[in-house]
């Protein structure tokens, strides 16, 4: 008998460890490259010290962020003495090999390619292609039944507080064919719900100048509107996330009340004071935007508006935010996050001359913005008792699972809690009478 030798005899597969961190997007581009690294036979591992490398994934926007960055390094290379560095916190090398100089390598977000040569250098492939198998639709890092689909890279925004163009770079946008194929596969895999996301969502396809590019043989413009169109033939949930309101998101208002988008729109309206909107460099009319939001309630009944508001911002006074507390008061909207401003390094905010708005100002601002949103959300939620509403399930339970109305997200917003006499499973669309509520969640009955 031959004896094998070391070609026939399969290496182990190389085992890597990863740590994702920050926003939506950095984890569609850690998705993308755990289905590379997947592709080419890696296994993947929770622990550090069982691994080959360690890929960390970071966050640069704020220094809360860079600091949990530093910190998830830190703990990869008390484990492990290959550590691999990408994303946004990458792109300022400086700062990580100040503290670490011993990372194996270092590369800013989207750099794919950089990160799968550093991972080949500390731990070469050792790829079966009769054994290695990705499903079509990619690796996901989020449950079966809801996948991120990023439609852009970049932005062309300057906002003052903000160094995400500096960090991601311009406005790239994918063509309509790519984006649609993608949000195919993940359809045909189960996936019942698509959270559309980039920097700037609405901006789509400036860039291209609304390139056309054929899928299921016709044409399809690389525009907000029309992508957003097909995403709802594939009979899936799609939800808009990071929207800014230029004027032609009115049209897809319609494409809401027509059924094939949530009505949902993730709207980071940021502050409501034209004086600290134009210091922060943002769209400055917020009583049109106030007439505009009554015009897409009418259009579109169910609506639901997530927003997200800075207090605290350089020269922000007691009336500036007195103002933006009387905007919340008459927008009323569904769903409200809030930061309490964090000088970021690069950031022109920091270069405005502006007076600073001291720490424990900053909290009793945040505190109380966020008790009137409280108020806001319960009423809002209290006119829902009694309606039947569609609920995609997130976790099952013997007799109470949770999920999720056209108007929450995963991770950000409410949820709803849901009774059942018969099992429900995660993915699961069930219709549900709510029966009560409170500030942030609703509770029914699964009919």
């Amino acid at each position: 008998m031959t004896e094998p030798t070391t070609d026939t005899i399969a290496r182990p597969s190389p085992k890597i460890s990863f740590v994702s961190l920050g926003c939506p997007k950095a984890l569609v581009d850690s998705e993308r490259i755990i289905t590379r690294l997947r592709a080419e036979g890696y296994e993947l591992t929770k622990s550090h010290a069982g691994a080959d490398a360690v890929v960390v994934n970071t966050c640069g926007f704020l220094d809360s962020a860079k600091a949990e960055s530093l910190e998830a390094i830190g703990k990869a290379l008390g484990e492990n003495g290959k550590v691999i560095v990408t994303g946004c916190m990458g792109a300022e090398p400086d700062a990580i090999n100040a503290k670490y100089p011993n990372v194996f390598s270092i590369s800013g977000p989207q750099a794919y390619e950089s990160v799968m040569r550093a991972v080949h250098q500390a731990a070469p492939p050792a790829h079966d292609p009769f054994t290695d198998l990705v499903p079509p639709q990619g690796i996901k890092l989020t449950p079966r039944h809801y996948a991120y689909l990023k439609i852009s890279e970049g932005c062309n925004n300057t906002c003052s507080f903000c160094i995400i163009p500096k960090l991601r770079g311009r406005l790239v946008s994918r063509s309509a064919a790519d984006v649609l194929k993608e949000a195919e596969k993940l359809v045909q895999a189960g996936v019942k719900e698509l959270l559309v996301i980039s920097q700037d969502t609405s901006a789509y396809g400036v860039d291209v100048k609304y390139a056309e590019s054929m899928w299921n043989d016709r044409s399809v413009r690389a525009r907000f509107l029309d992508l957003s169109r097909e995403l709802g033939s594939l009979g899936a949930w799609v939800r808009l996330h990071y929207v800014y309101p230029y004027p032609h998101v009115d049209d897809v208002i319609e494409l809401m009340a027509e059924g094939l988008v949530l009505p949902y729109l993730d709207i980071p309206f940021q502050h409501a004071s034209p004086r600290v909107l134009k210091a922060m460099k943002r769209p400055g009319n917020q009583d049109k935007t106030l007439e505009r939001i009554a015009r897409w309630r009418e259009i579109a009944p169910d609506l639901a508006i997530r927003s997200t508001f800075i207090v605290g911002f350089p020269g922000e006074t007691e009336e500036d935010f007195e103002m933006l507390l009387d905007w919340l008061g008459e927008a009323k909207l569904e769903r409200v996050g809030a930061f309490k401003y964090e000088p970021v390094a690069g950031a022109t905010s920091n270069d405005l001359g502006l007076p600073e708005v001291p720490a424990e100002e900053k909290e009793r601002r945040y505190r109380r913005l966020m008790e009137k949103q409280q108020a806001i959300s319960a009423r809002i939620l209290k006119n829902k008792v009694g309606k039947r509403l569609q609920v995609i399930i997130d976790e099952a339970g013997p007799s109470v699972a949770s999920g999720r109305s056209k108007a929450d997200a995963p991770e950000i917003d409410g949820k709803v809690y849901v009774a059942s006499r018969r099992p429900l499973r995660v993915g699961d669309i069930v219709s549900v009478k709510i029966e009560r509520s409170d500030a942030y969640d609703l509770h029914g009955i699964a009919v």
